[in-house]
């Protein structure tokens, strides 16, 4: 039996201030965190949990935030290369640590490893390092971003390694997964997309269109199609729709007599029936047009990512995306050997900010980065919200939303 005496007892915080809450922010709020789990967030003077008393909590741990300051939950992003020099693409386990690291400190305390398209070798590579990573806890999972992806929409994207689907290359990733290969990006328009559409949903991953040259037609066949398909699969925590990859970026643009994957993209998700992502970092998509789908749309319905690369966080300078080399100039990453932008450098606190820059509503904009992804991972009972019972990720912000402190499953990083 246990002795209840030697048993370490959970490092306990109060943090008082202003709090961030699926019902919005509460002032005058109080944050109460037993090791890695949320005892309460909520009103301080409704706040009445046992084992909290003067003689339970250090005082040291007692924090009282200034004015002007948000207590909010861990962002989450779905579809991130890399930061700091560290690249997920490359498939180097100390290079993907070094990401990880850096943009858990960088407040995104849940993310996924998102690869490029590479060899089927390279890829497998990589996803047996990112499904470790994944059982380890550091990462929720992998994206992958390709193979099967359109040549005439692949920007940054390796031409001599795009395919057209092939289900058994498809199967042969999927096992060495081992249940991490979460989303995978895919262009509609390929011959076998159909099938593999059906893979995907029958072992629980999410397919997201892009990447896409296809017209409004197929992707919204597409897209149905892959929402039938999760809806039923009957794996618990699948979200039930798919995903848009970066809405805009490698595909046709909306044209009012050729309207192209946008149109369909824009109305599934208006629907519900679909979450678009936004690179909203000021590069990838003008600032209106941000404000726009979030007028259009609903921040229920949208997924705010960085698509970042190794730059995030650097100077400018020489990069590796994958194989590709890269120069970042004022913050923006383009190929060299297209100029095609090539991921982001912005965290997805950065792109939080800009988006409430933008004209959009703070509380939707974490909406954004925080509950909606949390569901697309199907991850709502354990982060993306500061709720009792989730998990102790909380990002302190100051009344500019300067990153101010970061704490991942109740212990502090920043």
């Amino acid at each position: 039996m246990t002795d209840p005496i030697s048993t370490p007892q959970p490092t306990k915080y109060l943090l008082q201030g202003a709090v961030v809450t699926d019902h919005g922010i509460i002032e005058g709020g109080l944050l109460a965190i037993a090791g890695d789990r949320i005892m309460y967030a909520g009103r301080a003077d409704h706040f009445d949990e046992p084992g909290f008393g003067e003689a339970e909590v250090d005082a040291a741990n007692i924090i009282s935030l200034p004015g002007g300051h948000l207590i909010v939950p861990g962002l989450i992003d779905v579809h991130n290369h890399g930061g700091n020099g560290g690249d997920f693409p490359s498939g180097d386990e100390a290079s993907a640590r070094t990401a990880v690291d850096f943009l858990h400190k960088a407040g995104t305390t849940t993310l996924l490893a998102s690869m490029v398209t590479a060899s089927p070798d390279d890829l497998r590579k990589g996803i047996s390092i990112y499904a470790n990573m994944t059982e380890e806890g550091l990462l929720a999972g992998i994206h992958l971003e390709g193979p099967f992806l359109s040549h005439a929409r692949c920007g940054a994207q390796n031409p001599a390694f795009l395919l057209e689907p092939d289900l058994e290359l498809m199967s042969s990733l999927i096992e060495t997964g081992r249940g991490t290969v979460t989303t995978m990006t895919y262009a509609p328009e390929l011959p076998g997309a159909d099938e593999l559409v059906d893979l995907l949903t029958s072992h629980g991953i999410t397919p997201s269109v892009g990447h896409t040259d296809c017209d409004t037609a197929t992707a919204a066949e597409s897209l149905a199609q892959a929402r039938d398909g999760l809806d039923s699969t009957g794996f618990d925590g699948v979200s039930g729709r798919p995903t848009v990859t970066h809405l805009f970026n490698g595909m046709p643009p909306m044209h009012h007599r050729a309207p192209g994957p946008v149109a369909a993209c824009l109305r599934a998700a208006s629907a519900g029936a679909a979450a678009v992502e936004l690179v909203a970092d000021g590069t990838h998509l003008d600032p209106q047009t941000v404000l726009t789908v979030f007028d259009v749309v609903g921040a229920a319905n949208i997924l705010l990512v960085t698509d970042s690369m190794a730059a995030a966080g650097l100077a400018d300078g020489q990069y590796m995306l994958g194989p590709s080399p890269v120069t970042v100039t004022n913050g923006v990453a383009t190929l060299d050997a297209t100029g095609s932008i090539a991921g982001g450098t912005a965290t997805l606190l950065d792109v939080v900010r800009l988006t409430t820059a933008a004209g959009v509503k703070f509380t939707d904009a974490l909406m954004s980065a925080t509950s909606v992804p949390a569901a697309v991972l199907g991850l709502t009972d354990e982060v993306g919200a500061l709720r009792r019972g989730l998990r102790a990720d909380v990002v302190i912000v100051d009344a500019d939303l300067a990153l101010q402190r970061v704490m991942r499953a109740g212990a502090w990083l920043k």
